[in-house]
């Protein structure tokens, strides 16, 4: 069997359970959000899920950049492929790092003595 087509089908498969890992967070965090604000209508119910929500998207993201590289470095290992490809790593990253900032309160080179209140919270 030829290597290309392993390959295409392993970032397929990346591709693939970025996307799932997305939508179910997304789907899981908002019936937990709804079930915790229906049952005590906490006042920290849209805080959590704005956590819950956005670790699910970063989990997603790292998986898409993954089959990004995949696909990128093993299949079509042209100079325009590696151009995309560092590009769209570096908005994956700033969606990272911005996301990470929400759900955290810090910056992920920051240590977590450092941190603010919403870390503690999590």
């Amino acid at each position: 069997m030829e290597f290309k087509p392993l390959i295409e089908i392993a970032a397929e498969f990346l591709d693939a359970a970025g996307v799932v890992v997305i939508v179910v967070g997304a789907v899981i965090s908002a019936a937990a959000a709804a079930v915790r604000y229906v049952r005590n209508r906490d006042p920290e119910t849209y805080p959590r899920f704005r956590r819950q929500l956005g670790r699910s998207i970063l989990l997603g993201l790292e998986l898409l950049v993954g089959a990004d590289i995949v696909r990128t470095v093993a299949v079509v290992p042209s100079f325009d492929s590696v151009i995309v490809l560092a590009l769209i790593v570096l908005i994956r990253t700033f969606l990272s790092f911005s996301l990470e900032l929400e759900i955290t309160g810090r910056w992920p080179w920051q240590k977590k003595s450092e941190a603010t209140p919403a870390a503690a919270e999590a």
